[in-house]
């Protein structure tokens, strides 16, 4: 049986990650860890993607997930590399079958009352809406609550700081992702202090938020 997500982290920001060097994959994961958050999706848009979730399953304790999960071979690279949660731009019966298939837990992408439906008939209650910033926002997440109460969503694209708590504020998003925790240029010059401290006001940022 497939567990649920909120049985693998507790973080109520779940970073998605590019990452093009692997080898500071760890680090960025141990420095996310330290900022107080325990989960990371790292998005299978570079080629190093599978190697980098792969460091970070077997070299550190974060709970690391496969984003941009595409097709159904994305789903078995990704179970292959250590992955324990895969998150997909869209709805897609084929890929969230193999995931309940293999026992991964997925998020698909929905930001229509359709698309919520076909998550709804594949057995699905929690969501990403994304592109969050562009396709109407804390709104139409919040409008989503009338006919979907049983479903929870975790907005990202044009999530930040500055809003992540109005996000958060609302009764149907369990959590926030967003890009803005690990900079490519802090990945590159070897800041993960930068990236713990983010974390960190990220994490501040939240409290009380979240009832």
């Amino acid at each position: 049986m497939t567990p649920p997500l909120s049985e693998l982290f507790s973080s109520p920001i779940v970073p998605a990650i590019v990452i093009e060097d692997p080898k500071v994959a760890a680090a960025v994961a141990r420095a996310l860890l330290a900022g107080g958050v325990d989960c990371a999706e790292v998005t299978m848009r570079t080629p190093g993607a599978l190697e980098a979730i792969q460091r970070m399953s077997q070299e550190t304790d974060i709970v690391v997930g496969a984003g941009t999960v595409k097709s159904v071979r994305n789903v078995d690279e990704a179970v292959a590399a250590g992955a324990r949660f895969a998150v997909c731009p869209g709805v897609s019966a084929a890929i969230i079958r193999r995931c309940q298939n293999v026992g991964l837990p997925v998020v698909p992408g929905a930001v229509t009352a359709t698309e919520v439906m076909q998550a709804l008939d594949l057995g699905l209650d929690l969501l990403k809406f994304f592109p969050a910033g562009t396709s109407g926002g804390s709104k139409a997440i919040g409008s989503l609550a009338g006919p979907f109460a049983e479903v929870s969503f975790i907005p990202t694209g044009g999530v930040n700081l500055a809003n992540l708590a109005e996000y958060l504020s609302l009764p149907n998003v369990s959590a926030v992702g967003g890009t803005w925790l690990t900079p490519l240029s802090s990945q590159a010059s070897g800041d993960f202090a930068e990236i713990e401290r983010l974390s960190r006001e990220a994490i501040h940022a939240t409290e009380g938020v979240l009832a």
